[in-house]
C-alpha cells in the first residue's frame, strides 16, 4: 500500500497537483487543484491508486460502482474492475444528476459511490440521491483525494487515499481575485490548453 506522501509524489510527478487560481465545481476558489485525469492517464497509476481504493471496500457486498461524470468515471471503471462489479455513472441533466445512456439501478442493488476528488461532497451526495431514488442501497463512498481535510461526512462508510485540507475561498472573499490573478476552470473548453 502506498502512503499518502507517496501518492502525493505521484500526483506531483504527473502534473496532477496544480498551483494557481482555480474555480472548483463547488463554485469556490482555490490556489490548489488536483487534476486527477493527469494521473489517471497512466494505466499503471490508475490501477495502483484505484486498486488501493477498491481494497478499502473489498469486505463489503457490492453490486455496482457508480460515479458522478466526468471526473469519477475512470475511478469507477477501475474500482469496478478490481471488485468485479458493474460500473455506471450519473451525469447532469437539466441541472441535476441523473442516470442516462440506458443505465439502471435495480431495486436492492448495493452501490459503492466513487469520485476522484471531493471538496464539499455535493456531487457525491447527488449521486447518493440518484441511487436511493432508484431504490438502490449505498454501502460506501470512496475517493482518491478528500480536499476537505476530513470535514465532509456521509451517512455511509467513507474512505479516501489522500486527505488534505486545501484552502478554499468564497468568490466574494477571494484574495486571489483581489490580486487580479486570472481564474482558471480546469478541464473547461476555455482553458483546454492549460
Amino acid at each position: 500500500m502506498l502512503t499518502q506522501q507517496e501518492i502525493l509524489e505521484i500526483f506531483k510527478g504527473t502534473g496532477a497537483l496544480l498551483s494557481g487560481h482555480f474555480l472548483l465545481t463547488s463554485g469556490l476558489h482555490s490556489p490548489t487543484y488536483f487534476q486527477c485525469a493527469k494521473v489517471l492517464q497512466y494505466p499503471k497509476y490508475a490501477e495502483q491508486l484505484c486498486g488501493q481504493l477498491a481494497e478499502r471496500f473489498r469486505d463489503r457486498e457490492i453490486d455496482l460502482a457508480i460515479a458522478p461524470a466526468i471526473g469519477g468515471i475512470v475511478v469507477a471503471c477501475e474500482v469496478g474492475r478490481r471488485l468485479d462489479v458493474r460500473t455506471i455513472f450519473a451525469e447532469r441533466e437539466a441541472g441535476r444528476m441523473a442516470l442516462r445512456r440506458g443505465f439502471v439501478i435495480h431495486p436492492g442493488e448495493k452501490a459503492l459511490v466513487v469520485e476522484d476528488v471531493i471538496t464539499t461532497g455535493g456531487s457525491v451526495q447527488e449521486v447518493i440521491e440518484v441511487v436511493e431514488e432508484n431504490r438502490g442501497v449505498v454501502v460506501g463512498v470512496g475517493c482518491l483525494v478528500d480536499r476537505s481535510g476530513g470535514k465532509v461526512r456521509f451517512s455511509v462508510p467513507f474512505a479516501s487515499l489522500v486527505q488534505m485540507e486545501v484552502v478554499t475561498y468564497r468568490p466574494e472573499h477571494c484574495p486571489l481575485c483581489a490580486k487580479g490573478i486570472a481564474l482558471v476552470k480546469p478541464g473547461s473548453r476555455e482553458n483546454a490548453g492549460n
